[in-house]
């Protein structure tokens, strides 16, 4: 039995359809017992940063796909029973730079994980595909979208790909290992969204922000540490996600998805 967090998630809703397709047993954690599922996925109630509410999921469980970033994740892992844990982390932690909020949190949950005696594997994407969604309020509103670091190229990954990865590691002869992941072309905001025309069949207008207007959006919208954190990613330059590397292929035995494969399998998301 394999249980996946973050199981309603863009990466983890990716995994539990990747493990039931495959015909394995998952078990979904999830905060509410309605919540939409694959054919052959079981749910259990239960919140990460309330251990004990995890007994009944963490029953009969091998391997779990965690997510980075809960408050006693030394605790969890010690009581869980479990072999085998696949850490969805980031870029950022190999930066171990603990005055940033983000990469604090994914080099901290990286160590629990490394420190637990369980078999691990790291996952390290960069931008998520699905990032893209962010858009939709002003896709909905009209043809205009406002993009922020629009001189920030990444090779953005599909979640997708994340849970094949994921699922090939939960199941053994991963561990030990670090998987940076990335998508198979790097690109900018306003490449994106050209494409997003392309596959909407819409006239979209990019209007690029300056560091000024997007660091307003932000301060706005989240608290000020992650402000600072993105914006050592992105205006100091600290985090590289433009450069392509090949793991996904490596791995899986087939190419990374493209940003226009992704835009066409979501576009009733965008319309």
């Amino acid at each position: 039995m394999f249980l996946v967090t973050g199981a309603t998630g863009n990466v983890g809703a990716e995994v539990v359809a990747a493990l039931a397709e495959a015909g394995a047993p998952v078990r979904a954690l999830v905060r509410r017992p309605d919540a939409v599922l694959p054919d052959g996925a079981e749910a259990a109630v239960g919140d990460l940063n309330t251990p004990e509410s995890l007994t009944d999921a963490l029953k009969g469980v091998e391997g779990v796909f965690l997510l980075s970033g809960y408050e006693d994740m030394s605790g969890l892992l010690r009581d869980a029973g479990v072999r085998r844990v696949v850490l969805l982390s980031g870029g950022s932690a190999a930066l171990a730079d603990m005055d940033n909020a983000v990469s604090r949190y994914m080099t901290l949950s990286e160590r629990a994980v490394r420190e637990s005696g369980l078999d691990w594997t790291f996952l390290r994407p960069r931008a998520f595909t699905a990032n893209a969604l962010r858009w939709l309020p002003q896709l909905r509103a009209g043809d205009t979208v406002r993009v922020q670091f629009p001189q920030v190229a990444a090779a953005c990954i599909d979640p997708a790909d994340i849970a094949a990865v994921a699922a090939l590691a939960l199941a053994g002869g991963h561990e030990g290992r670090t998987y940076e992941l990335t998508g198979p072309v790097a690109m900018r905001p306003a490449e994106q969204v050209a494409v997003l025309a392309a596959v909407l069949g819409r006239d979209l207008r990019c209007v690029e922000l300056s560091d000024a207007e997007t660091r307003a959006e932000l301060e706005a919208s989240m608290p000020r540490e992650y402000v600072d954190a993105f914006w050592n990613f992105y205006v100091d330059g600290t985090l590289d996600e433009a450069t392509v590397v090949p793991t996904v292929p490596e791995v899986t035995g087939r190419p990374a998805r493209t940003f226009t494969e992704w835009a066409e399998a979501h576009a009733g998301a965008f319309r």
